[in-house]
């Protein structure tokens, strides 16, 4: 059987009305790549501001329309998110099926969600874009003919069935919080038990496709037990993975970190989609570093930090200690690596060199509070020298006439615990 032939489709935007168009445009073709369209075409239009019926001007309106049927297109990808109005009369113009942006990366992340927890994400915000796009013309009662005078019997009826979608929507959306809630008292259960653990948590955050999950994969190689049983999925694509992974890691001195690989972030991320998933986020809302991973590669590396930083802001994660790490620095010519400037680090996730050096600047923050002690814990008690040998960054070991003698490194909370059996070194 014939593989089906994907759609084609036209992309289009207006210049003016936004900073770093080019890109976006760009952006826009890979989004719809990514959902497995074949662009044919693109046009654009330079105003100052949007019509408010049509978006474009009207004579903009028919020559997309022309293009896209000149190119064998049946959509129209617009570089914006539309007003219900204007979707409904520029879909009425052209008579071609149109997509906004904010649509088109609904439609992306609905294909990917992959748990329970992703897809109701993405169907909350799903249901919140097309509550005020439900319109009487969509239903079959509203294109019946007769009723009374002037109509209005047919339109009353048009208006029932409207309001009966609208209560629909709205009650699947609220059971799907619920839903959402019950999951999240999960997640944080599991928060709780890893801060009990006094494990330091370092998230992964940035653009999509910037090298989040190949930055985690590489580090699980080197630090995992098994670690090709704890890789997380990686594609050269946008939204390649929607689910928050978290890896613990532990490093050749016995000390313990957890690694999330979180959710990309993309230019014009819809606001509905962000809030529904900002449970996701909460893994690094939660953390003590962040690493933004960047495309160092890609030319415009610059705006997607400002937009990595900005969503960030937007879902209250701030004031979190981060390390930049520029990644893809094997793709330059120009640019040696791994170089570390401060909290900056140009690297390649492919290259062991980079991780180790990426790992050296981790441990360093996160382990900044630790104290190097020597104990000895008498014969008797096997216990604390499991836990000390299980929890603890050992050193050295001896066994002397009065127990084990051991120099480790602890965080505060294992000093506490340890007290006791604390010695002079």
């Amino acid at each position: 059987m014939d593989q089906l032939q994907p759609e084609k489709v036209l992309i289009t935007g207006i210049s003016k009305m936004q900073d770093n168009f080019d890109y976006s445009m760009q952006e826009l073709a890979e989004l719809a790549k990514a959902n497995h369209y074949d662009v044919v075409g693109e046009t654009r239009q330079n105003l100052d501001r949007a019509s408010g019926a049509t978006y474009f001007g009207i004579g903009k309106v028919d020559e997309i329309a022309e293009l896209a049927r000149a190119n064998d297109a049946t959509t129209v990808l617009v570089n914006d998110e539309l007003s219900p109005s204007q979707l409904r009369n520029l879909e009425k113009q052209m008579k071609l099926h149109v997509v906004d942006r904010t649509q088109l990366i609904l439609e992306i992340f609905a294909n990917r969600a992959a748990s329970k927890s992703a897809k109701a994400q993405v169907e909350i915000a799903q249901l919140q874009y097309a509550l005020p796009r439900l319109h009487p013309s969509a239903n079959k009662l509203d294109q019946q003919g007769g009723g009374g005078a002037g109509g209005l019997a047919n339109r009353g009826a048009g208006e029932t069935k409207l309001e009966m979608d609208r209560r629909v929507l709205n009650k699947r959306i609220a059971r799907l919080r619920r839903e959402l809630k019950e999951a999240d008292i999960g997640a944080e259960v599991r928060r709780a038990k890893r801060t009990e653990n006094k494990l330091p948590v370092v998230a992964l955050v940035g653009y999509t496709n910037a090298g989040k999950s190949t930055t985690m994969n590489g580090l699980l190689d080197l630090f995992a037990d098994h670690p090709e049983t704890k890789q997380v999925f990686e594609k050269d694509m946008l939204f390649a993975t929607l689910d928050t992974s978290v890896r613990q890691l532990t490093l050749p001195d016995n000390r313990k970190f957890l690694l999330s690989d979180t959710v990309g972030f993309v230019s014009k991320l819809p606001h509905n989609l962000v809030d529904s998933f900002k449970a996701t986020l909460a893994e690094a809302a939660n953390a003590d570093l962040l690493i933004q991973v960047v495309d160092y590669h890609d030319p415009h590396y610059p705006e997607m930090m400002k937009v990595t930083e900005d969503t960030l802001h937007s879902i209250g994660i701030e004031n979190i200690p981060m390390i930049e790490a520029y990644n893809k620095a094997d793709l330059r010519a120009d640019t040696r690596f791994p170089e570390e400037n401060g909290n900056q680090l140009i690297y390649s996730a492919r290259d062991q060199a980079s991780l180790q050096r990426l790992t050296e600047m981790i441990t360093s923050r996160i382990f900044a509070d630790s104290q190097v002690n020597t104990y000895l814990i008498p014969f008797a008690q096997g216990s604390v020298v499991d836990f000390i040998n299980r929890e603890t960054g050992v050193i050295e070991t001896a066994y002397e006439e009065n127990g084990t003698r051991i120099k480790t490194t602890v965080n505060p909370i294992q000093a506490g615990k340890l007290r006791q059996y604390l010695i002079e070194d």
